[in-house]
Order: structure tokens, then sequence, then C-alpha cells
């Protein structure tokens, strides 16, 4: 599918996130006014609240989108999904009728404040992608023992907190927590010093169920997509997570981007899964393609110094698609709600360079990473800046997702001081 023009002239830029054949959906503010729903467009937003009060844009329901998330929009399924991507393509073509009445209602993107674009219902994050469990696999347990034996037959996942879910931007706070290393007698409290990033993609579930449902119907069920990253601390992980996986390493904050693309932004982009070594149970099996070809990158930037590039890998690399950890999830008749957020786990390809993490790119701190201002890396350090950053590459446009980031702001001194 070659770019659909924009009246809209920074939108056909080839260079922009934000092409029409995007309208990813998000919240923003200016100034002291309430946040509200807008779609990104260019270098501008729609303000959909505008909109929909002059009555360009009617799904049925009053008052949508001057709320501060899209879940009421979710809850109203796909076709009404697909109706509102066709009636924005229709009024934001080059040539639509409505330019003169809709330029007041697109509000620059640099003046405004973005917010978590959906209320988070549940939070699940995943263990998916097979590189990345290898090579963790690897430094704990040896090559011959890697993947755990239930791993290449389902996705492996954990619940996590929703009340931790951030919009990127938000400055993450270093971590206390109980620890143990190999030579502690007994374990003790103290900051994080294995505080880790994890390159992820987040699914947004768009339709509830309740009870289990196949992979086509999961995929028919996922509203869109965001960038994730998934703060670990790696020495708390490691100290709490037998028997029952990870708790509070995995409880500081998950950081995500603040444009949902939607699925169908994406729907050019499939690609297929990596060849199986076990067929899957017919429940798991591919429904066609299921991926994406997203190209991914990371970056890290010492306080007050400029970013360097640390990873880069594709989303084209996870084993399981989001679809089958839906599906996965509704087996045992788990209720899934509109807003909940599925964590795709740490996308990593086969090279060094394409490691999603740290404890990759560092080898559990054994390899300690370059940076291109000379200074090294086994984890993060306070004042670190890490930023995420996707797009799918179509003919002349590429569909993105804005910015993932966050800085790493030192341990409090006294988490108990009242």
């Amino acid at each position: 599918m070659p770019l659909i023009r924009s009246w809209v002239a920074s939108a056909n830029d080839p260079e922009t996130a934000f092409p029409l054949n995007n309208l990813p959906y998000g919240v923003f503010s200016v100034g002291d006014d309430a946040p509200r729903c807008g779609v990104a467009i260019g270098d501008m937003i729609l303000d959909m609240a505008a909109v929909e009060e002059a009555g360009l844009v009617d799904l049925g329901e009053p008052a949508l989108f001057v709320m501060p998330f899209w879940n009421e929009v979710m809850e109203l399924g796909p076709e009404a999904w697909a109706d509102l991507r066709a009636r924005l393509t229709a009024l934001l073509a080059e040539g639509a009728a409505g330019e003169a009445e809709l330029q007041p209602m697109l509000v620059p993107m640099a003046e405004a404040d973005l917010h978590l674009p959906f209320v988070v219902a549940e939070y699940t994050d995943f263990y998916a992608g097979r590189h990345h469990a290898t090579n963790v696999g690897t430094m704990f347990r040896g090559a011959e023992n890697a993947l755990p034996p239930n791993w290449l037959h389902i996705p492996i996942g954990y619940n996590g907190r929703a009340s931790s879910v951030v919009v990127s931007g938000t400055d993450i706070r270093r971590p206390w927590g109980q620890l143990k290393g190999p030579n502690d007698d007994l374990p003790r409290f103290a900051p994080s010093a294995r505080f880790d990033l994890e390159l992820e993609m987040g699914a947004i579930v768009g339709r509830a169920s309740d009870g289990p449902i196949t992979v086509t119907e999961a995929d028919d069920a996922i509203f869109g997509y965001v960038l994730l990253n998934d703060w670990s601390a790696r020495d708390i992980q490691a100290w709490e997570y037998q028997p029952l996986g990870p708790f509070q390493a995995k409880a500081t904050a998950t950081t995500i981007s603040p444009w949902i693309v939607t699925k169908a932004a994406l729907e050019p982009f499939r690609v297929k899964a990596p060849a199986r070594e076990f067929a899957l149970l017919d429940h798991l099996k591919d429904a066609g393609p299921m991926l994406y070809d997203i190209a991914l990158e990371v970056t890290l930037a010492p306080e007050g110094q400029a970013p360097s590039t640390i990873a880069r890998t594709n989303y084209r690399e996870m084993y399981y698609s989001a679809a089958q950890q839906l599906a996965h999830h509704s087996t045992a008749g788990c209720p899934m709600s509109v807003g909940d957020l599925l964590g795709s786990g740490t996308i990593s390809g086969p090279e060094k360079d394409q490691r999603g993490s740290l404890l990759e790119l560092s080898w559990g701190g054994k390899e300690p990473l370059t940076l291109e201002t000379g200074e090294t890396r086994s984890f993060l350090a306070d004042g670190d800046t890490l930023a995420l950053s996707g797009h799918a590459q179509g003919d002349g446009y590429r569909i993105g997702f804005g910015p993932c980031s966050g800085t790493l702001l030192p341990a409090l001194d006294d988490p108990y001081a009242r």
C-alpha cells in the first residue's frame, strides 16, 4: 500500500511517524485544559473532542472523545473501529472538502502534553522471545538447559501491576528491595544495583471475553499496539523469583508509548512466525501471519550526554504472537477485559547488537557495554535516559509509535522516612 496523501502537509513527509496511513490514538492536553482524545497526523494532533462537537464524527454514543481515555471507543467493537478509521481518513485526505473547518481543530504536537491513552484494566507480561529466553537461560542454566521444557509449547507469562504502567516521559525511581548476592550470608534491604530495561511491544485488548477464545478471535479482539519498556530489577528478581516468578522486580514501572497504533494500520506489515520446533496444539496454532515487521531500536543517554544506540531488532523475531498470548491467557476461563495490556516479552535477535536488555548485552555484567560517549554500562546508572523507538516501513511512508522513554532517578535515601 502506498502513502495516502493528506492535506496536512507534514503527514506526507516520508520520515514522519504519523502519515495518514497510521492515524494513531492518544490523549493530550494543552496548558490547563483537561486531557481529551486526539489523533496524531504529521506533526499535529486532531482534537477529537472538537471534531465530535462539530458533528463531523458520530459513532452513536455521546461525548466519547472528551474522555481522557479510548476505552469507551474500544468497547464499541471492530465495526465502530473501522467506521472511525474510514471517517478520519476521508476527513484528512488530500482534497477533502472539510479542510477549512478542521484546520482550527489541529493542535501542534510540540505544544501538547501526552497522557496514558487508555485505562489499563490488567497487565500481563510474557516471556515469548526465543533469543531472549535462550540467552537468559544459557546464563543461568547452561546452553543445554536454556529453555524450560514447556517453552516451545506455550507462551509463558506472569500477571503484573496495572497500577505502575506509566506514559513515556515519566521519570523512574530506582527501587529498593530485598537482595541476596552469592557472597551474602543473609539477605539485605538496599537499592537495586542491577536495574535494567526490556524492549517489548504491548498489545491492547479491545473486546472483552469470558472463557476460552481461538487465536483468530483473539486477533480480532486486539485494538492496537504500543512500545513497552518493562523496567526490571535483576538483583531483586534473582532472590525472589523461585518458586513463583517475578514480583517486586517488575513492580517499579512499565513505560508505554503515548500513541495506540491500531491493528488496522499494521495490517500491511504482517509476517509469519519463525519455524516451529514442535507443532503447537490446535488451540494455539498460527491462524495465518500473526507477527509484524516492525523495526525497533534502543538508545541510552547518560545524564547530560548524547544518546547511544545500544540495540536494534525487529518484532518479527517473536516466537509467539499477541493473538496466541491472548488465546492462551483465556484457556482456563480467565475473563479478559477491554483495556487489558499484554507485554510481548523482551524482543531480541540472534546477534549481540540485537539484544533487547542490558542483562543480555553485558552478559549478566561480565561483558560491559561501551557507549558512543566512551562510558561503559553493565546495568543502568542514575541519570540514564532510555528511549525505545519503532516503525513499520511502507512504500514512501512509515508507521511509527512515537517515543517510549524514561529517565532513571536515584533511589530514595530512606524509603520509609516519614
